[in-house]
Formats: C-alpha cells, structure tokens, sequence
C-alpha cells in the first residue's frame, strides 16, 4: 500500500539515481580497467625501448666478451633501472646465467623467464612470475659484429609497482565520476520536479484509476466536455461535444474550431475566463455552456468547457411562451369584453338603449373588421391569431400595434406553423419591448409573400439597433436593462439560416428588422 502512494515522479527519481549509480560505477570499474590496460600497454613500450637500447650499444656486447661482464655491466644497468624506473634490468648469457640483477644475490643464477624466442633472434615481451613476482618484461638478443647471439637483455617492471601508478591516477577517476554523478543527480531532481507538475503529485495506481474513470465518463455523459491545456488544441473532447459542436468524430479539435463566443483567451483574466449557464446559440442547437480556469500551485493549466443541449427545451419554451400569449390576450380580450359588456348593461339600465346599441354595434365591428383582414391577408389562422392577440396585448401596455394594409400571405412555406409563429412572435415582441422606452409607442407589422420569398417586417417606434448590437444580438443573444432582446433575435437568426435566409436592421426612416427567407432552399 505504501508502495502504491508513491507518486510517479518520486519513483522514476529513485529508479533514475539507482540507475545513474549503476551506470557510474560501471564506468568507474571501466575507466580504472582501461587506465590498467593503457598502462601495461606504456610498460611494454618503455620495458622494450630500454632493454632494445641496452642491447643495441656496442658497450654492452664488448661487456659479454670480457672476462668478468658483472663489473662492466652492474653499475650501467643500476644506473638505467634507477633513472628510467624499472624494477630489474638482467643482461644474461645465452645459457640463462645472469651477469646483473637487481638483486645482486640473484648474480650467478639461471634467469627463470622464457628466452627460446629471442635466441632465435625475436624481440618479444610477457607477463611472468619471477624472482620478485608478476612482472611484464622484455627479452631482446645481444649480437656480436658477426651477427652471433652473445647474450640477451631482460628489462621488466612488477605488476605491483604497475597497480601503484595506476592507485595514483584513481583518485582523479573518482573526482570524475563523482561530479558526474552529482551533476546526473542534479538534472534528475529537475526532471522529477517537472514531472511531478505534469502528473499533479499522483501515484501510478491514482493515474490508472483517474484515466479509467475518466475514460468512462467521457463516453457516458450526456454532456459536452472540451478541455484546452496550454496549447489551442483541445487535450479531450468527448463525443457529445463533437454532436453539440457539429465536430468531426475524430481528429483534433482546435481553438479555432469553436463558436467565437466560447473561444478562451490565454490573456483573460480568471473573471472573464469563468461562465456560468450561459445561452449560446449555433446555427443549429441553443446551447448552456459553463466555462471554468483549472489551476495548479496557481498557475493555469487549462481551461474547462461543459455543454448542455437546451434547444428541445427552448422549443418546448418557445411554445409554452405561445400559448401562454394566446392565453394572455385571451384574458385581456375577456377583461375588455367584461369592461363593454358592463358599460352596455349600464346604458340600458339608464335608458338610453339606442347608444347602447350604437356602442356595442361599433365595437364590434371593428374587431370584426380587424378579424376579417387578418384571415383574408394571412391564410394561416394560427398566425392570424397570433397577430390579434398581439394587438390586445400590446395595446394593454399602452403600445399601438398595427398590421400594415400590404400584408398579403397564404402559408408562409416554407415556415412551418411553429416556425412562424416563433419568428413572428419573437420579431413583435422585440418590438413591442423597444417601443416601450419612446413617448409615442407604436409597432407595425409586414408580411409579404410572393412566388420566390418570404418577407416578415416588423418596424417600431424605438431608435433601431448599431451593426455591432445587432451581430451580438443575432450571434449570441444578449439581455441588459436598456435593451430587452435576450435569446430572440438569435433564435430568430438560427431559424432565418436553416432555411437560407437572411435577417437585417434598418435605421431609416424607422428602426425595423426584416427577414427575407426564401421560396426554395439555396
């Protein structure tokens, strides 16, 4: 269990220094063992140029002839093993009897190396056990000026003395090797340290069981996720974030490929970074989206992004909002009936029945006459009472509402019935909520329809909207106290886009918003 909360950084710290101290050991081992070899290698040099040398000098093959070569050859040879460092020096008679030694008890006695080489006139060298124990040495032919083999030369060096030089050269192998493992340490540290920023401190097994479960979620949620790290391409994106988003169902998935309104910033601040249940609308769906900074030791790693699919529900809304504006100016109709009715009874009871009848017959006649137009301009009954509820709605809140003497449609096609009534109904009310911040508060209505489009103009009395209010409003949707549009021009845009249409503002003569939709797709 302990095991298994080491996190991942501290385990490939550990692995990285045991194995760093491995490998410098072994290289240690390797430099003292190469240090060695080029050591022999530089004693077998020096051992043959010495006793070549020696050979090679006519002094020492006069020496040989002479009666008693130890006293000529002795203090030659000492001289040479004490300046050029050897251990023994023996010039020797081609029968193994050795006229010099180190050991002048040695003088005398059989030279217990190998010679049969240099008596067939070879320079050779071998490591051999002898009188003052392993030695690397040299044996060359002394020759006369016949070119007869007089004697030979034996120079050599122990390996004891070898082992020293090499002790002497160790401590500067270590100092080497110590530093560099100091210096491997050191970069295994920061390495560990990075690590562990980009794993968060975690053990493998808490990597395993995160990436499992996360895995898990991603496919079984029924909510977008985008995550965006340091770079603009998105480290996950599952699969109902690709639907919501109209995303490739693979590949990877940029910054750029977003809804500008969605898009993070890396210059943001955490305020602005942050969103929370906010409308977007895409051509196609309404969106909530929740956008939140992910932080680590303070620092932003990332950004989150969630979505949710609200477009059934505004549909449902959408027509919840309907017939609530049927049932609303069905009770303002019934409250200005009841408000007749009573002012009729009145007059009766008063006597004077004939302005009771003229003011109940002129009444009427003029619903009847608005009735009357509405169905003989616009076919549609649901939109002609929409448009009727509209006027006695407006007109309770002290809005003229008008439908112009042009407006001439028989089915609004390619609309269907709850398109249009959305599209309708969101343009007046829009209106209807501008015009109620002017003094003389009016609202107009055009509908137009012929072979080739549609045309819905729905003017009013307010100062109209900038080209930039607009594209936020017909892009986003936006709601503030001075400018009531909220989710509806947006809406209406998606609806205007899915059949090819187009949607404008106009600032003159009057503030208006017209759409103009098609006959057929383009």
């Amino acid at each position: 269990m302990a095991a298994a909360k080491v996190s991942v950084a501290r385990q490939v710290l550990i692995l990285q220094l045991v194995v760093l101290a491995v490998v410098v050991a072994a290289g240690t081992v390797l430099a003292v063992l190469d240090a060695r070899r080029d050591s022999d290698d530089a004693t077998r040099q020096e051992v043959v140029g010495v006793a070549v040398s020696l050979a090679a000098a006519p002094s020492t093959a006069a020496a040989l002839r002479a009666p008693d070569p130890t006293s000529l050859l002795q203090p030659r040879t000492e001289r040479i093993r004490l300046e050029t460092g050897l251990d023994f020096i023996v010039v020797m008679a081609p029968d193994r009897t050795r006229f010099t030694h180190a050991n002048t008890d040695q003088i005398g006695k059989q030279f217990s190396g190998n010679i049969d080489r240099a008596l067939a006139g070879e320079t050779f060298t071998e490591t051999y056990t002898g009188t003052l124990g392993p030695s690397i040495r040299s044996v060359t032919p002394v020759y006369d000026d016949d070119g007869t083999i007089i004697g030979l030369v034996s120079a050599g060096v122990t390996r004891a003395q070898i082992g020293e030089q090499v002790a002497h050269g160790l401590p500067a192998i270590l100092g080497v090797a110590l530093i560099g493992l100091a210096l491997a340490a050191i970069g295994s540290v920061l390495l560990s340290r990075r690590l562990r920023r980009q794993t968060l401190g975690m053990a493998p097994a808490e990597l395993r069981t995160m990436y499992e479960h996360h895995d898990a979620v991603l496919h079984s949620i029924r909510e977008g996720l985008v995550v965006f790290g340091s770079s603009d391409n998105a480290d996950v994106v599952n699969d109902e974030a690709r639907r919501l988003l109209d995303l490739p169902s693979s590949g990877v998935v940029t910054l750029a490929d977003l809804p500008e309104s969605m898009r993070p910033s890396s210059e943001s601040t955490r305020s602005e970074l942050t969103l929370r249940d906010e409308m977007h609308v895409t051509p196609s769906r309404v969106l909530v989206v929740n956008r939140h900074p992910v932080e680590w030791e303070g620092r932003r790693i990332g950004t989150v992004l969630t979505i949710r699919d609200h477009t059934e529900l505004q549909s449902v809304m959408g027509e919840l909002d309907s017939v609530r504006g049927f049932a609303e100016s069905l009770r303002s109709q019934a409250h200005e009936s009841a408000n007749r009715l009573h002012t009729v009874i009145t007059m009766v009871e008063l006597g004077r029945y004939d302005e009771a009848v003229q003011f109940a017959t002129a009444e009427l006649q003029l619903s009847q006459h608005l009735i009357d137009r509405l169905l003989a301009s616009v076919h549609e009954p649901a939109i002609a009472a929409l448009l009727l509820g509209k006027v006695g709605q407006a007109a309770e809140r002290g809005v003229e509402l008008t439908v112009s003497e042009d407006t001439a449609a028989d089915s609004l096609a390619p609309l269907t019935t709850h398109e249009a009534v959305t599209l309708i109904g969101n343009l007046v009310d829009n209106a209807v909520d501008v015009a109620l911040q002017t003094d003389d508060a009016w609202v107009e209505v055009t509908v137009q329809q012929d072979t080739s489009r549609l045309v819905v103009r729905v003017a009013d009395s307010g100062p109209g909207m900038s080209a930039v209010e607009f594209e936020r409003a017909t892009g986003r949707g936006y709601s503030t106290k001075d400018s009531h549009h909220g989710l509806g021009l947006a809406l209406i845009s998606q609806l205007v886009a899915r059949h090819g249409g187009e949607i404008a503002t106009e600032r003159q003569p009057c503030a208006a918003i017209v759409v103009t939709i098609p006959s057929e797709r383009r």
